[in-house]
């Protein structure tokens, strides 16, 4: 996994963590996102909304990008971070190549979906045309206990 300065990132995961505690409110999983730009101020906040919208792309991650875009005009966000409490799928890491996103900085790391590095490393993989830093394990703990907690209430 990619080294972290936890101490750099923990209060914008704290962010995120507070958008996913509100994505685990109406019944989604419990993931949140921060945008910064190059500045460090927050662009865009989200959390998931698959089973509020009704639709398998609205990832946290997704939502994010999206709203920083609009908010800033472009679709390229270069020098922006994202901040994420689960490390993003295949789609949400691809998304944060194709918008030239900076650094992706997740708490806790997915064994079963992972694309940003635990089953696939996109953001970073050589033959795209931009690659993404990684920073993962910003307030892993918190970020898994929150996840564990939402399924082990949902499952028998």
């Amino acid at each position: 996994m990619p080294e972290s300065d936890n101490n750099a990132y923990e209060e914008w995961m704290q962010l995120a963590l507070g958008q996913a505690r509100t994505a685990g409110d109406h019944g989604d999983v419990p993931v949140g996102a921060v945008l910064l730009n190059q500045d460090g101020n927050v662009v865009s906040a989200a959390h998931n909304r698959r089973e509020l919208d009704g639709d398998a792309t609205a990832h946290a991650e997704m939502l994010a990008i999206s709203l920083a875009s609009r908010a800033h005009g472009n679709w390229r966000l270069d020098g922006h971070t994202l901040v994420v409490t689960l490390e993003p799928c295949a789609m949400c890491a691809m998304a944060a190549v194709w918008a030239r996103v900076e650094r992706v900085v997740f708490g806790a790391t997915d064994f079963k979906a992972g694309a940003a590095w635990s089953l696939y490393n996109i953001p970073q993989d050589e033959r795209l045309n931009h690659r993404v830093e990684l920073v993962g394990g910003v307030l892993e703990s918190e970020c898994s206990a929150l996840l564990t907690d939402f399924f082990a209430d949902r499952r028998p």
